[in-house]
């Protein structure tokens, strides 16, 4: 089958172009303060609720002898002091009153977005950091397989490997596929020397599948292009630019793959298949 550059083109820039921008609700806070003898009381508001959100009101007693009250809704809540004493890592410091600790990757028009609930209430931050450090890494395989499906398929590649993505593999000589088996245990080997706590086998339960804490999950210091911000607001938009990328790439490439595995054609092929449909021409004809 003679594909067209432009074809090839065509697709590979609707599957890289899909760049979006971190989006934040500002929040407005409204602090009053009043003493009354030795007692002081602080009520934080958050500003201009709608009507239809429900409120619950908490007190807290301080050994300052201090009352504090706060009017929580579907707003993020005042961060509270758990990780005050934490330093920075690439601007970002957990917060225990916002979804995934405070992590970048939310954007409009869904918002915070999770469903299954993998970053329920009551999870903990190394849980979060871990879940994030899976999403990353597959997230940057999917988009390096995704780009992979199309050149590999549109153009002849080495080893005179032609066809379905989903098949080329098996064709790979025997060399070859040992020398890449040890390249992706090298790299995989030195991501867990940098982010990974060291398997502690006497108290194996304390340190097995634990990030390091001054360890950002997905920063393993590789940035041969220089892209990496060094300002934090930069790096928060950079970093959920890449999540929304990478999470494009897992859905694309698992539609492929699976469309592959059904009717054994090229992403072309198919493309061409239906592209006859469309056009009222019976695609079987020219079979």
């Amino acid at each position: 089958m003679k594909l067209s550059l432009n074809k090839v083109l065509v697709l590979l820039v609707c599957t890289l172009h899909t760049t979006v921008h971190a989006f934040h609700v500002p929040i407005a806070s409204l602090s009053t303060t009043r003493g009354k003898a030795s007692t002081k009381y602080h009520t934080v508001l958050a500003a201009e609720p709608p009507e239809d959100v429900i409120y619950s009101t908490k007190t807290v007693a301080t050994d300052t002898d201090t009352t504090n009250t706060v009017v929580e809704g579907e707003s993020p809540a005042i961060p509270t002091s758990e990780f005050a004493n934490t330093a920075p890592i690439n601007g970002w410091v957990p917060s225990s009153t916002s979804p995934c600790f405070g992590l970048p990757g939310v954007v409009a028009p869904t918002g915070y977005f999770d469903p299954i609930g993998f970053s329920r209430s009551g999870i903990t931050l190394s849980e979060v950091k871990r879940y994030r450090e899976a999403e990353v890494q597959h997230g940057r395989v999917a988009m390096l397989a995704t780009v992979g499906y199309i050149i590999g398929e549109g153009f002849s590649g080495p080893f005179g490997m032609s066809g379905p993505a989903n098949d080329q593999l098996q064709n790979v000589p025997l060399p070859t596929f040992v020398l890449l088996t040890l390249g992706i245990a090298a790299a995989e080997l030195n991501r867990a020397r940098i982010g990974w706590v060291e398997p502690d086998l006497g108290s194996w339960t304390k340190t097995l599948f634990k990030l390091r804490e001054n360890y950002y999950p997905g920063d393993i210091g590789f940035d041969p292009l220089g892209l990496k911000p060094t300002d934090a607001k930069g790096f928060e938009d950079m970093q959920t630019k890449e999540l929304q990328n990478g999470r494009l790439a897992m859905l694309g490439w698992a539609g492929m793959c699976s469309q592959e595995l059904v009717n054994h054609k090229t992403i072309f092929e198919t493309f061409d298949f239906y592209e006859k449909v469309y056009s009222g021409v019976n695609p079987y004809e020219s079979m």
